[in-house]
C-alpha cells in the first residue's frame, strides 16, 4: 500500500466513523435515521431477541477490546502496516457498529417516558454527554485517536512523536471524560424502552470491563505518573475521592 492510499484509507475511516457515531445519535433518540433502536421487525420470542442483541453488544465488545491489546498489535502490524493500525482499528469499530444497529431487535415496551417540557432535562442532558466526549477527545488529540496523524507522518516520512502524559481541563475533574460523556448519552433518553434498557445496560458492562485493562494499559506506559494520577482523579465522577 503506497504513502497516498494509507492517507486515503486512513481518511475514509476517520469519515466514516463520524457518519456512525452522526447516526447512533439518532438511532438512540429515535429521529430521522431509518432504522432506530425501537423500529424495525420484532421477533415474537423475547429471549431470543435479548440473545441476539446480547451477542452484537459482545461482538462489538470483544473485537474493541482485542484489536486494543498490546500483544494483539505486535502481531497484528505483521499484516497491516503500523500507520494504518489505528485506521483499521477505527474502521472495525464503525462496521460493528453499523452491524449492531442494523441488527438491532426492537424491545418496544417502555419503562418510563417523559414528553412535553419534562423531556428537555433529557435532552440537555444527552446533548450534555456529547459534548464533554467531543470536548475530550479534542483535548488530548482528536486526529491520533482516530488514525489521521498517523498516516500524515507516514505520508510526509516522519516518525510519530512518543505520546506525553497530560491532564488538560476534564482530566482534571476525571480520568475518563470521553466514558462518562458515553454513560451519559447512553442514558439520557425521555423514552425509555426494555431495548434501550438492555442497550444501556450491556454497553455501559462493557465500558467499565474495557477501563479496567485501559487504566492498566495506562499504568504500564505511564508508570508512576500514571499511578500518582490514579490516587489524585477520580475515575468517572468528579469530586468524589479516588
Amino acid at each position: 500500500m503506497t504513502k497516498l492510499l494509507m492517507t486515503l484509507y486512513g481518511i475514509l475511516c476517520y469519515c466514516l466513523f463520524i457518519v456512525v457515531f452522526i447516526y447512533i445519535e439518532g438511532f438512540l433518540l429515535e429521529l430521522i435515521v431509518p432504522k432506530s433502536i425501537n423500529s424495525g421487525r420484532a421477533i415474537t420470542n423475547i429471549n431470543l431477541a435479548i440473545i441476539i442483541n446480547l451477542l452484537l453488544v459482545f461482538t462489538f465488545g470483544f473485537f474493541h477490546s482485542l484489536m486494543s491489546r498490546k500483544a494483539f498489535k505486535e502481531k497484528w502490524t505483521r499484516v497491516v502496516p503500523i500507520a494504518v493500525e489505528r485506521s483499521t482499528y477505527v474502521l472495525q469499530a464503525s462496521l460493528f457498529l453499523i452491524l449492531l444497529m442494523w441488527q438491532w431487535q426492537p424491545l418496544p415496551d417502555l419503562l418510563w417516558s417523559f414528553q412535553g417540557l419534562s423531556s428537555i432535562f433529557f435532552y440537555t442532558c444527552f446533548a450534555m454527554g456529547n459534548i464533554i466526549v467531543l470536548w475530550s477527545i479534542f483535548l488530548i488529540d482528536h486526529f491520533e485517536l482516530f488514525g489521521l496523524r498517523q498516516v500524515w507522518f507516514h505520508q510526509i516520512g516522519k516518525p510519530m512523536p512518543k505520546p506525553i502524559f497530560k491532564t488538560p481541563a476534564l482530566y482534571n475533574f476525571v480520568r475518563h471524560p470521553m466514558q462518562l460523556g458515553t454513560l451519559i448519552i447512553l442514558w439520557a433518553t425521555p423514552t425509555m424502552s426494555i431495548g434501550h434498557f438492555l442497550f444501556a445496560t450491556s454497553m455501559t458492562l462493557y465500558l467499565f470491563i474495557g477501563l479496567k485493562f485501559e487504566e492498566k494499559s495506562l499504568q504500564r506506559e505511564f508508570g508512576e505518573q500514571y499511578t500518582r494520577y490514579q490516587k489524585q482523579v477520580p475515575m468517572l465522577i468528579p469530586w468524589i475521592k479516588p
